[in-house]
């Protein structure tokens, strides 16, 4: 006897699969929000008709693609976190969100982030996984001897400030400054930043 698959699961597994073809597709980078859903069903071989089923929209693709990358990088941040300190993991953040070939992507976030804060129900999975991070760097905190709420203070204020630079070099490019980091590591030890 056969096992029984559920149309959720099938769908389920029919989305993980177109997700896959949009990964091999725009690797690092993400479309456009200016891209019909017809230029990048063409691109990865399928129809706009069956886009549109499983992500709802072009910005449910973009957030789709956003948060399968975003959960790939943070994959390999972990790594780096499990093995380094504070201001490791945080200058590792920084290297992975600022190298040229991500700004594309950091444009989507912010156009996703921008989408998500009129309807966050509409972006759910993507609002969800915004906060992991954030996570990571209050763990490492409470490693290195801060109580639970100032980690988690600690880290929202670096990943806020993280944000902040980024979405600087989005809308100016080549204005932020080579010391950001090193700033934002001053104010996490109290420290006055010049």
């Amino acid at each position: 006897m056969g096992v029984m698959v559920s149309t959720s699961e099938r769908r389920g597994g029919a989305r993980e699969r177109l997700l896959a073809r949009l990964l091999d597709a725009f690797g690092e980078a993400l479309p456009a929000p200016e891209t019909s859903l017809r230029e990048i069903a063409a691109r990865i071989g399928t129809s706009h008709a069956l886009l549109r089923y499983h992500f709802g929209s072009l910005s449910g693709v973009l957030a789709a693609l956003l948060t399968a990358q975003r959960t790939r990088d943070n994959e390999a941040l972990l790594e780096a976190a499990q093995r380094g300190t504070f201001d490791d993991f945080v200058v590792a953040i920084w290297r992975t969100y600022t190298r040229p070939e991500r700004l594309s992507r950091a444009r989507g976030f912010f156009y996703v982030v921008g989408l998500a804060a009129y309807g966050p129900d509409d972006f759910r999975e993507f609002v969800d996984s915004i906060g992991d991070l954030t996570v990571m760097l209050a763990s490492l905190a409470e490693r290195e001897g801060l109580g639970a709420k100032e980690a988690r203070d600690v880290a929202d204020a670096t990943i806020a400030a993280i944000r902040g630079l980024l979405l600087q070099e989005v809308l100016t490019p080549g204005t932020r400054s080579e010391d950001a980091i090193t700033l934002i590591l001053r104010m996490k030890e109290g420290r006055s930043v010049p």
